[in-house]
């Protein structure tokens, strides 16, 4: 059986899954530099990503889309277009409701109308759609094993279920508090550098703006300090602000700042924003904690899900928690990969599968395009490459197909040597991008103990290690400020390429692992292909498949 997941808004993407197979998942930001969140609200796009994977619709025995937030009555509306006419799709509301539906209900519907034929399609809830995605690519349904989900997401609480591995049964165990996933990013935009005024932007650049804020609060907190005694201030801030609609931004921006100021009038805007980060992740270790006392017999697993599930702090603080032997996350938590789950929650419903075979690397591939004039094409293989990096040029690395989720994980990087403070401004600079953000380090999974603690193996950026002291001056560029950093591990196997030229590099140089930061235009998803690298122009090289482009000249 084919399985086409879909989700249709921010983060459009869509994935097929033959079996209990993934064949490609494929978001619309990571095809022709399209911006970053870009939604698939043009249902005729659906054909053209699958005819570029040599599928037609008529080869897809069912398509799943992922369910959205409700606006009036039960079910969710889409606003989408298909030849140009611009109408609504029927989805699943965004998650169960007690007493009304249950986790995996299955709704069904017609008329998804793509390349002029309206097909049947299900939909599944969304919350559901991202406990899928982590359950089902996770190592415990490879092992059949009970799992505990917790699926943290914009726009919900805090949502715990209990996934059954022998029969797949699914239990809600309710939210851990009553804060939704998106308090952090909320109230980090009240202040600079974050605050914006919206007002007047068209729905989706204000839904954009405010999806980038996370990610950016989450590196910003590291310039403030912790004021644990400050604690107590941010359930007077949710107090103040209940009730204040969000046609009101000014008014809610007042009302944060001075409920802040009469509290705790000496801290600054990272001061603020590293002490939010730090009493979520404590609530977040306490409410788990508290909800696994309750139960009997708990899974000694634990899959994270949701847009909240990119926040490393978190993740390692429940991975340091001793609650669990295990953590789990998948590297798409947020809802770049709730197309792939929508297709788990149909395999798992219509199969009774829950493993899936997946890796990492199956996004778009490489679009073949022509060189423009002015730059030379010559051979160069990893030891090669591993040279130029040694002699300080910072190189776009583009490799097989794409990622999936939103980190570069070595097929759409800039690599750069790590042992000059001074390369992760280049970067930054290269990449417009503020001073404070930091630059990852991919490093040899075998090396990676060595250099940080805990230096486990950590493929996909989703966690917190910090720099042993020996090694901060060594590898300077991939510090951040409050001495840690956002660790990529390789091995041979998941990336040979990549596994070669750190290798060689450490042959070079003695040190194991390389800055790598995500290539793309500002605002877009990743490099489609070589030329736009090429047009850039922020590197004098890019390396794709054994060939290294050099701007009008060769090196020495």
């Amino acid at each position: 059986m084919m399985i086409c997941g879909l989700k249709l808004t921010h983060d459009g993407t869509v994935a097929v899954v033959d079996g209990t197979e993934l064949l490609f998942s494929i978001e619309l930001e990571k095809i022709a530099n399209n911006r970053r969140y870009s939604s698939l609200s043009d249902l005729d796009q659906i054909a053209e990503i699958l005819a570029s994977q040599g599928l037609t619709p008529d080869e897809i025995d069912v398509f799943a889309v992922d369910g959205w937030q409700w606006r009036d009555g039960p079910l969710a509306a889409l606003p989408v277009t298909a030849g140009g006419r611009s109408d609504t799709l029927a989805a699943a509301p965004y998650h169960e409701i007690e007493g009304v539906s249950e986790v995996h209900q299955r709704y069904e519907f017609a008329g998804l109308t793509i390349d002029g034929r309206a097909y049947p399609y299900v939909s599944y809830h969304h919350a559901t759609d991202h406990l899928y995605s982590a359950y089902c690519t996770s190592p415990f349904a490879a092992r059949g094993e009970d799992a505990l989900v917790l699926v943290w997401d914009g726009g919900m609480l805090p949502l715990l279920y209990l996934v059954r591995g022998g029969t797949l049964d699914v239990k809600p165990l309710g939210a851990l508090f009553p804060l939704p996933g998106s308090m952090f990013a909320f109230f980090a935009a009240q202040f600079d550098p974050f605050w914006r005024d919206t007002t007047g932007l068209p729905l989706d650049e204000q839904l954009r703006v405010h999806l980038e804020v996370a990610g950016k609060a989450m590196a910003y907190a590291a310039l403030g300090r912790v004021e644990p005694e400050a604690f107590d201030l941010y359930p007077k801030v949710w107090k103040a602000i209940d009730g204040i609609p969000l046609s009101e931004p000014s008014r809610m921006t007042e009302t944060v700042r001075r409920e802040c100021d009469m509290s705790f009038p000496g801290l600054s805007s990272a001061d603020l924003i590293a002490t939010c980060q730090a009493y979520l992740g404590e609530v977040l270790v306490s409410g788990l904690r508290e909800r696994l006392a309750e139960m009997p017999d708990p899974p000694r697993n634990l899959c994270l899900a949701g847009g909240c599930a990119l926040n490393i702090k978190w993740n390692s603080l429940l991975r340091g928690s001793g609650l669990v032997r295990e953590v789990w996350v998948p590297p798409f938590p947020n809802d770049s990969g709730v197309a792939l789950g929508a297709a788990c929650a149909e395999m798992a419903k219509t199969q009774r599968a829950a493993s899936l075979a997946w890796n990492v690397y199956q996004g778009p591939r490489l679009a073949e395009v022509s060189t423009p004039p002015g730059w030379i094409a010559s051979p160069c293989d990893e030891r090669g490459l591993a040279q130029i990096l040694h002699q300080g040029h910072p190189v776009v690395f583009l490799d097989g197909r794409a990622e999936l989720g939103p980190r570069a994980l070595g097929n759409r990087s800039i690599l750069a040597a790590p042992v000059q403070a001074s390369m992760k401004d280049r970067l930054n600079e290269m990449k417009a991008r503020a001073g404070y953000r930091p630059v990852a380090p991919v490093c040899l999974e075998s090396r990676a103990p060595e250099i940080f603690d805990p230096g486990t193996p950590d493929p996909y950026m989703l966690f917190d290690h910090r720099v042993r002291p020996e090694w901060t001056e060594r590898v300077a560029a991939v510090v951040h400020v409050d001495g840690t950093a956002r660790l990529q591990t390789i091995n041979s196997r998941q990336h040979p390429r990549l596994a070669r030229v750190l290798e060689s590099y450490e042959r070079l140089s003695g040190i194991p692992l390389l800055c790598n930061t995500s290539a793309n235009l500002l605002g877009r998803g990743f490099f489609p292909d070589v030329r736009s690298a090429l047009e850039w122009g922020g590197t004098d090289m890019v390396w794709s498949d054994g060939v290294l482009y050099q701007r009008g000249r060769r090196l020495a």
